[in-house]
């Protein structure tokens, strides 16, 4: 493959992978995980006729307060579709799993690979290598097709991205229950009133297209 053809297949490689970011960058809706405690989503377990173990988890984009929402409203359907006007919520808790990522950064105006001629000390300048040549290549800040190269710059160490990523899961034991909340039970809800009041702010998946 020319140079040319390889510089075309990797910025549409590049192009594609920037769409998928894009269509990804979403924090996640209300809707079934993909598997029991996976952070895409709600997941239960019965227990017992009238208690359940429910969570709910999502990715980094995911607000911790949406998650227990979430899972709160989770609670209020499964018990009335179980039959029942209240729950109570028993040994609830939110986990944090949270992660470090180190990636190259995009920001750099040179290609690392393809558009860069670096020195070592035991063999000079790497004109010779014909993917390291900086001429004919077109870089992003603007020096258009002209030679240049940078005898400071390291192209194995290019701008680095370091982040936190933190991602929450709300779990809870539920105990359901028929007739008039407990009043004197500052965990137990009112199954309706809890679907009515946070109905409004339950972000369904995207069904278009």
């Amino acid at each position: 493959m020319t140079f040319h053809g390889m510089t075309t297949a990797r910025h549409a490689l590049l192009c594609a992978s920037a769409a998928v970011l894009a269509a990804c960058a979403t924090a996640t809706p209300y809707q079934p995980a993909s598997e029991p405690g996976a952070f895409d989503g709600f997941s239960q377990q019965m227990i017992e006729s009238d208690r359940a173990r429910i969570t709910f988890a999502g990715n980094s984009l995911t607000r911790r307060d949406t998650v227990e929402n979430y899972m709160l409203y989770r609670a209020a359907e499964t018990a009335v579709e179980r039959g029942f006007d209240w729950f109570e919520l028993q040994e609830r808790d939110v986990e944090t799993k949270t992660r470090v990522r180190v990636s190259p950064g995009l920001s750099s105006g040179y290609d690392p690979y393809f558009g860069y001629s670096f020195f070592r000390p035991s063999y000079g300048w790497s004109s010779a290598y014909r993917y390291s040549r900086f001429s004919g290549f077109r870089n992003r800040r603007g020096f258009g097709n002209r030679a240049f190269y940078d005898p400071f710059y390291d192209p194995f160490f290019d701008d680095v991205d370091v982040r936190e990523i933190t991602k929450y899961r709300a779990n809870a034991e539920v105990r359901f229950g028929n007739g008039p909340k407990p009043a004197d039970r500052s965990n137990a809800f009112d199954a309706r009133s809890v679907i009515e009041n946070l109905g409004p702010s339950i972000k369904l998946p995207d069904t278009d297209g």
